[in-house]
Protein backbone atom coordinates (compact mmCIF):
# COMPACT_ATOMS: atom_id res chain seq x y z
CA UNK A 1 0.00 0.00 0.00
CA UNK A 2 2.78 2.42 0.90
CA UNK A 3 4.53 1.79 -2.41
CA UNK A 4 1.28 2.39 -4.28
CA UNK A 5 0.74 5.69 -2.47
CA UNK A 6 4.32 6.66 -3.16
CA UNK A 7 3.89 5.89 -6.87
CA UNK A 8 0.71 7.96 -6.99
CA UNK A 9 2.47 10.86 -5.30
CA UNK A 10 5.36 10.68 -7.76
CA UNK A 11 3.00 10.59 -10.73
CA UNK A 12 1.07 13.56 -9.34
CA UNK A 13 4.28 15.51 -8.78
CA UNK A 14 5.40 14.79 -12.34
CA UNK A 15 2.02 15.84 -13.70
CA UNK A 16 2.10 19.05 -11.68
CA UNK A 17 5.60 19.92 -12.80
CA UNK A 18 4.66 19.14 -16.40
CA UNK A 19 1.64 21.42 -16.10
CA UNK A 20 3.76 24.23 -14.69
CA UNK A 21 6.32 23.78 -17.47
CA UNK A 22 3.59 23.93 -20.08
CA UNK A 23 2.30 27.20 -18.68
CA UNK A 24 5.78 28.66 -18.96
CA UNK A 25 6.40 27.50 -22.51
CA UNK A 26 5.25 28.33 -25.99
CA UNK A 27 2.56 30.96 -26.41
CA UNK A 28 1.87 30.86 -22.65
CA UNK A 29 5.16 32.66 -22.02
CA UNK A 30 3.58 35.87 -23.28
CA UNK A 31 1.90 38.24 -20.81
CA UNK A 32 -1.72 38.98 -21.64
CA UNK A 33 -2.14 42.48 -22.99
CA UNK A 34 -5.19 43.24 -20.85
CA UNK A 35 -3.36 45.02 -18.04
CA UNK A 36 -0.55 47.53 -17.70
CA UNK A 37 0.89 45.78 -14.63
CA UNK A 38 3.19 43.59 -16.76
CA UNK A 39 4.72 46.60 -18.51
CA UNK A 40 7.89 48.55 -17.75
CA UNK A 41 7.27 51.83 -19.53
CA UNK A 42 10.11 53.73 -21.23
CA UNK A 43 9.27 57.43 -21.83
CA UNK A 44 5.67 56.37 -22.39
CA UNK A 45 2.28 55.98 -20.80
CA UNK A 46 -0.09 53.06 -21.33
CA UNK A 47 -3.73 52.24 -20.84
CA UNK A 48 -6.05 49.33 -21.57
CA UNK A 49 -8.70 50.22 -24.14
CA UNK A 50 -11.06 48.65 -26.63
CA UNK A 51 -9.84 49.28 -30.17
CA UNK A 52 -11.62 47.93 -33.24
CA UNK A 53 -13.50 45.37 -31.20
CA UNK A 54 -10.76 43.98 -28.98
CA UNK A 55 -8.96 44.70 -25.73
CA UNK A 56 -5.60 46.30 -26.37
CA UNK A 57 -2.76 48.30 -24.90
CA UNK A 58 -2.70 51.91 -26.08
CA UNK A 59 0.82 53.32 -25.94
CA UNK A 60 1.26 57.09 -26.06
CA UNK A 61 3.92 59.69 -25.21
CA UNK A 62 4.23 61.37 -21.85
CA UNK A 63 2.54 64.77 -21.59
CA UNK A 64 4.43 67.39 -23.56
CA UNK A 65 6.53 64.89 -25.52
CA UNK A 66 4.36 64.32 -28.59
CA UNK A 67 6.36 66.85 -30.61
CA UNK A 68 9.77 65.32 -29.76
CA UNK A 69 9.46 62.50 -32.31
CA UNK A 70 11.37 59.71 -30.60
CA UNK A 71 10.78 56.05 -29.75
CA UNK A 72 8.67 54.95 -26.79
CA UNK A 73 8.46 51.41 -25.40
CA UNK A 74 6.68 49.10 -23.01
CA UNK A 75 8.98 46.25 -21.96
CA UNK A 76 7.12 43.07 -21.02
CA UNK A 77 8.18 41.98 -17.56
CA UNK A 78 9.50 38.44 -17.22
CA UNK A 79 10.10 37.85 -20.92
CA UNK A 80 13.47 36.44 -21.97
CA UNK A 81 13.73 35.84 -25.69
CA UNK A 82 16.60 34.36 -27.68
CA UNK A 83 15.39 32.32 -30.65
CA UNK A 84 11.80 31.63 -31.62
CA UNK A 85 8.70 33.36 -32.94
CA UNK A 86 6.97 36.52 -31.77
CA UNK A 87 3.46 37.29 -33.00
CA UNK A 88 1.65 40.54 -32.30
CA UNK A 89 -1.24 42.56 -33.71
CA UNK A 90 -0.47 46.26 -34.00
CA UNK A 91 -2.37 49.31 -35.15
CA UNK A 92 -0.68 52.61 -35.83
CA UNK A 93 -1.47 55.98 -37.32
CA UNK A 94 -0.07 59.49 -36.88
CA UNK A 95 -1.43 61.39 -33.89
CA UNK A 96 -3.69 64.36 -34.58
CA UNK A 97 -0.95 66.74 -33.46
CA UNK A 98 1.83 64.97 -35.41
CA UNK A 99 3.89 66.52 -38.17
CA UNK A 100 2.30 65.96 -41.63
CA UNK A 101 5.31 63.86 -42.64
CA UNK A 102 4.76 61.36 -39.80
CA UNK A 103 4.25 57.74 -40.88
CA UNK A 104 2.81 56.08 -37.78
CA UNK A 105 5.80 53.98 -36.68
CA UNK A 106 4.61 50.94 -34.69
CA UNK A 107 6.01 47.45 -34.08
CA UNK A 108 7.95 45.35 -31.63
CA UNK A 109 11.40 45.19 -30.07
CA UNK A 110 13.16 42.00 -29.04
CA UNK A 111 16.32 40.94 -27.25
CA UNK A 112 15.94 44.11 -25.20
CA UNK A 113 18.90 44.52 -22.85
CA UNK A 114 19.04 46.70 -19.79
CA UNK A 115 16.71 47.13 -16.83
CA UNK A 116 16.72 50.65 -15.38
CA UNK A 117 17.91 52.04 -18.70
CA UNK A 118 17.69 50.34 -22.11
CA UNK A 119 21.12 49.77 -23.63
CA UNK A 120 20.40 47.71 -26.76
CA UNK A 121 17.60 46.05 -28.72
CA UNK A 122 16.54 44.84 -32.16
CA UNK A 123 13.35 46.22 -33.70
CA UNK A 124 10.97 45.40 -36.54
CA UNK A 125 8.20 47.86 -37.30
CA UNK A 126 5.84 49.21 -39.94
CA UNK A 127 5.01 52.63 -41.37
CA UNK A 128 1.28 52.23 -42.07
CA UNK A 129 0.77 55.42 -44.08
CA UNK A 130 3.34 54.23 -46.63
CA UNK A 131 1.56 50.98 -47.48
CA UNK A 132 -0.82 52.44 -50.07
CA UNK A 133 1.02 55.61 -50.97
CA UNK A 134 1.03 56.79 -54.59
CA UNK A 135 4.78 57.36 -54.18
CA UNK A 136 6.58 54.10 -54.95
CA UNK A 137 9.64 55.12 -52.92
CA UNK A 138 7.45 55.55 -49.83
CA UNK A 139 5.78 52.19 -50.50
CA UNK A 140 9.22 50.58 -50.46
CA UNK A 141 9.67 51.98 -46.94
CA UNK A 142 6.61 50.24 -45.45
CA UNK A 143 8.40 47.74 -43.18
CA UNK A 144 11.70 48.34 -41.41
CA UNK A 145 14.41 46.72 -39.30
CA UNK A 146 16.77 48.67 -37.07
CA UNK A 147 19.00 48.16 -34.03
CA UNK A 148 19.37 50.50 -31.09
CA UNK A 149 21.61 52.34 -30.47
CA UNK A 150 24.07 51.79 -33.33
CA UNK A 151 22.00 51.16 -36.47
CA UNK A 152 19.06 53.52 -36.85
CA UNK A 153 16.79 53.22 -39.89
CA UNK A 154 18.42 56.36 -41.27
CA UNK A 155 21.94 54.97 -40.95
CA UNK A 156 20.96 51.64 -42.48
CA UNK A 157 19.21 53.36 -45.37
CA UNK A 158 22.25 55.52 -46.06
CA UNK A 159 24.74 52.64 -45.82
CA UNK A 160 22.66 49.89 -47.46
CA UNK A 161 19.73 51.35 -49.44
CA UNK A 162 16.77 48.98 -49.66
CA UNK A 163 18.39 46.14 -47.69
CA UNK A 164 16.68 46.61 -44.32
CA UNK A 165 13.26 47.84 -45.45
CA UNK A 166 10.63 46.67 -47.87
CA UNK A 167 6.98 46.84 -48.99
CA UNK A 168 3.82 45.43 -47.44
CA UNK A 169 0.17 46.35 -47.90
CA UNK A 170 -0.81 48.37 -44.82
CA UNK A 171 -3.78 50.48 -43.71
CA UNK A 172 -3.29 53.19 -41.05
CA UNK A 173 -5.29 52.63 -37.89
CA UNK A 174 -6.30 49.07 -38.79
CA UNK A 175 -5.02 45.90 -37.12
CA UNK A 176 -1.92 44.45 -38.76
CA UNK A 177 -0.58 41.04 -37.77
CA UNK A 178 3.19 40.83 -37.41
CA UNK A 179 5.18 37.64 -37.03
CA UNK A 180 8.93 37.71 -36.49
CA UNK A 181 10.95 34.50 -36.70
CA UNK A 182 14.37 34.82 -35.06
CA UNK A 183 17.27 32.36 -35.21
CA UNK A 184 20.77 33.40 -34.23
CA UNK A 185 21.60 36.49 -36.25
CA UNK A 186 18.73 36.05 -38.71
CA UNK A 187 15.16 37.35 -38.62
CA UNK A 188 12.17 37.14 -40.93
CA UNK A 189 9.19 39.48 -40.69
CA UNK A 190 5.80 38.29 -41.96
CA UNK A 191 2.84 40.65 -42.35
CA UNK A 192 -0.87 39.78 -42.14
CA UNK A 193 -0.40 36.03 -42.44
CA UNK A 194 1.50 36.09 -45.72
CA UNK A 195 3.29 32.77 -46.44
CA UNK A 196 6.46 34.61 -47.46
CA UNK A 197 8.31 37.20 -45.37
CA UNK A 198 8.04 40.86 -46.26
CA UNK A 199 11.54 41.42 -44.90
CA UNK A 200 14.56 39.14 -44.41
CA UNK A 201 17.45 40.22 -42.18
CA UNK A 202 20.52 38.00 -42.28
CA UNK A 203 22.77 39.99 -39.96
CA UNK A 204 21.05 41.18 -36.81
CA UNK A 205 23.31 43.98 -35.65
CA UNK A 206 23.27 43.11 -31.94
CA UNK A 207 24.54 39.60 -32.70
CA UNK A 208 23.30 36.32 -31.28
CA UNK A 209 21.93 37.81 -28.07
CA UNK A 210 18.92 37.46 -25.81
CA UNK A 211 16.70 39.80 -23.85
CA UNK A 212 13.16 40.95 -23.21
CA UNK A 213 10.32 41.62 -25.66
CA UNK A 214 8.74 45.07 -25.88
CA UNK A 215 5.91 46.96 -27.53
CA UNK A 216 7.45 49.74 -29.61
CA UNK A 217 6.07 52.92 -31.09
CA UNK A 218 6.84 56.60 -31.64
CA UNK A 219 5.74 59.76 -29.87
CA UNK A 220 4.04 60.88 -33.10
CA UNK A 221 1.99 57.66 -33.31
CA UNK A 222 -1.27 56.38 -31.87
CA UNK A 223 -0.09 52.83 -31.19
CA UNK A 224 -2.26 49.87 -30.17
CA UNK A 225 -1.13 46.32 -29.37
CA UNK A 226 -3.02 43.04 -28.94
CA UNK A 227 -2.74 39.24 -29.16
CA UNK A 228 0.90 38.78 -28.20
CA UNK A 229 2.27 35.24 -28.58
CA UNK A 230 5.76 33.87 -27.97
CA UNK A 231 6.72 30.48 -29.38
Amino acid sequence: MRSTKTLIAVVAAIAASTSIAAVGSGADRAPRLDSTQALDLVTAQAEVVTWHGRRAIHLSPLPGQSKDDHAIMAVLKGTEFHDGVIELDVSGAPRADADPTSRGFVGLAFRVQGADSITKFECCYIRPTNGRSDDQVLRNHSVQYQEYPDYSWKKLREQSPGLYESYADLVPGEWTHLKVEVSGVKARLYVNGAPQPALVVNDLKAGDASGAVALWSYTSTEGYFSNLKLH
